[in-house]
């Protein structure tokens, strides 16, 4: 009598294990479940990709000025040079005598040169 409920209770225990185990396979295997797996490899990807390429962009602009500053110490052009000042149109700055456009002259209208 032992035996036979140790074996049917072995058996149904068996059988909910399987049972369990076939469900949760074929959850993860709906096209939903199978998207949203696909979707967060790849933001933990892309997340991985921006790190590293952040982290390379970070590294050249460092050597980039290290290498820069060698330079400059070795052709002695460390100071910085003095800017010549800067330069002014005369068109814009001739005050003294301006030019007016003759408002009776002037037509507002866009076919009129055509």
């Amino acid at each position: 009598m032992f035996r036979r409920t140790f074996w049917f209770t072995t058996g149904v225990a068996a059988g909910v294990w399987a049972t369990t185990k076939v469900n949760r396979k074929l959850k993860q295997l709906t096209p939903e479940s199978l998207a949203a797996t696909a979707a967060n490899k790849a933001l933990v990807t892309g997340r991985a990709v921006k790190d590293r390429a952040v982290g390379f962009a970070l590294d050249v602009r460092d050597n980039m000025a290290q290498r820069e500053a060698e330079l400059e110490d070795a052709l002695g052009i460390r100071e910085d040079p003095e800017l010549p000042a800067p330069r002014r149109r005369a068109a814009i700055e001739n005050r003294s005598n301006p030019t007016y456009v003759n408002p009776t002259t002037y037509s507002h209208n866009r076919n009129e040169d055509h």
